[in-house]
């Protein structure tokens, strides 16, 4: 089964940039028989919180 977790964010670069990890490094992996993935909603955050995002998504393929 697919399950997406939904993150909406506004100026969230430095919260982002550790709860992705912990999300991907801790939590996924005690989930089983679900493909887990992650969605962040950005509204335009001028602090880079999109960049951030797209630099995890190299390593996160999971994540959108």
């Amino acid at each position: 089964m697919k399950a997406v977790v939904i993150i909406p964010t506004y100026n969230e670069k430095g919260n982002i940039e550790r709860l992705i990890p912990i999300i991907e490094e801790e939590v996924f992996p005690k989930i089983e028989n679900h493909n887990m993935h992650i969605l962040v909603a950005d509204d335009s955050s001028p602090d880079g919180t999109a960049d951030e995002v797209k630099k995890l998504m190299q390593k996160y393929k999971n994540l959108h």
